[in-house]
């Protein structure tokens, strides 16, 4: 028996694997990884949404790897970050860094991220081609959460390319190394901004830190690579995904196009859609109990697929069309309960505004190659492409 998750055909289109596995039992005991290891995968969207709030599922991963052999040789602020923490560390956690990313917060941010749409929309040529990926979806989220964080500009491509490796399926070498990369970047970017201190959010943690002794120097630095890492690959992944649904469905392009003020509801359907996280971050059982029919013993991992769920027909009708008449209200692409994702709101506001800008700028705006010859990262827990190379006519018609 095989992983069904590391099949080369999952990652271009895993929508069949998941309904697959979804038809023959919305929760499952599926091998996954080398060696045999087994996990329980849950594909049903009612399954999936009670096991996100279930307190009997632990992210305490320092608990759960106490004592086994471990071949990894990860940095300890990506192994112990806020993510792998239960309540009520995670809720301290949580608190500290929450008001950065609140409705109002992000609200005052957009006329910064509008301008910085506009300015890497401007640098594009006149008819393509030109890659969506590494030339609006990555620098957008990079460059908004680096500003937040104070990174340098100069280092941002390095910690983008660190962040990239984290994720490489099958190259734990690689993924182990770019976690100390940027662990002990964090970790010296904290004493200098420590030395000299400013006004971003990684300042504040700092004082917290500092002042007021509520975080420990590694959950210092835990919280910032977790904020640098977070802050961009999903949101990378959102605005990729949700560019190519839109130019594969031109009628529901046309439609955004003809009805502008559509396009923020409009996002919740493209999350369900084409969820920018495929399987979400590791949980286990801390008892046994059953979720969906199926009994899940004490002590195994649990791994939750809201882009499995996101397409269950019992909650989402003809699961795999774009209907934004639906309004792909509910959906879990960002998770549920209180692990729900903390930059939901921030990554909704530089989506909204990147396609808003792309559309309204390029008329005749198309994939520049076939969708089969598309290449998707080869990473289980994150659902993106690589490059998105667009193309357009000649002459057509820009904003100023």
């Amino acid at each position: 028996m095989t992983d069904p998750l590391q099949d080369p055909r999952f990652f271009a289109d895993p929508y069949p694997t998941y309904a697959r596995l979804r038809d023959a039992a919305p929760v499952q005991k599926v091998v996954t990884g080398a060696g045999g290891r087994h996990s329980y995968l849950v594909t049903g969207y009612p399954e999936a949404r009670e096991a996100f709030a279930d307190p009997r599922l632990s992210k305490d991963t320092v608990r759960f790897f106490a004592g086994r052999p471990s071949q990894r040789d990860l940095h300890p602020a990506v192994s112990r970050n806020m993510l792998a923490t239960d309540p009520p560390q995670h809720a301290r956690l949580r608190t500290l860094v929450a008001k950065a990313f609140t409705t109002g917060a992000v609200a005052r941010l957009r006329p910064c991220i509008a301008g910085l749409v506009d300015e890497l929309l401007d640098s594009w040529p006149d008819h393509g081609p030109v890659d969506l990926v590494a030339s609006l979806a990555v620098p957008l989220p990079v460059t908004v959460i680096c500003e937040m964080l104070g990174v340098p500009e100069s280092d941002r491509w390095l910690v983008c390319t660190w962040s990239s490796d984290l994720f490489a399926v099958g190259d734990t070498q690689r993924s182990d190394a770019a976690s100390h990369a940027i662990g002990g970047y964090m970790t010296d970017l904290v004493a200098a901004r420590r030395g000299s201190p400013g006004e971003s959010l990684l300042d504040d943690l700092i004082a917290v830190r500092d002042g007021q002794d509520r975080l420990t120097e590694d959950e210092l630095v835990s919280l910032a690579v977790l904020l640098l890492v977070a802050g961009h690959e999903t949101t990378t992944n959102f605005i990729g995904n949700a560019a190519l649904a839109l130019l594969q469905h031109p009628e529901s392009l046309a439609r955004l196009r003809a009805e502008p003020q559509l396009l923020g509801s409009a996002l919740d359907e493209l999350l369900r859609f084409d969820s920018p996280v495929g399987i979400a971050t590791f949980r286990y059982s801390t008892e046994a109990f059953t979720l969906g029919g199926t009994e899940i013993p004490e002590g195994v991992p649990v791994l939750i697929a809201p882009g499995a769920a996101n397409r269950d027909p019992n909650r989402f009708p003809g699961p795999d069309q774009l209907d934004f008449n639906r309004g792909g209200a509910g959906h879990l692409a960002f998770g549920h309960g209180i692990h729900r994702c903390l930059g939901a709101s921030l990554a909704r506001a530089e989506a909204e505004l990147a396609l808003r800008a792309v559309i309204s700028r390029f008329a005749d705006i198309r994939p520049a190659i076939p969708a089969e010859e598309l290449e998707w990262r080869h990473t289980r827990l994150m659902r993106g492409l690589t490059a998105l190379p667009l193309t357009w006519s000649r002459g057509t018609p820009r904003s100023t």
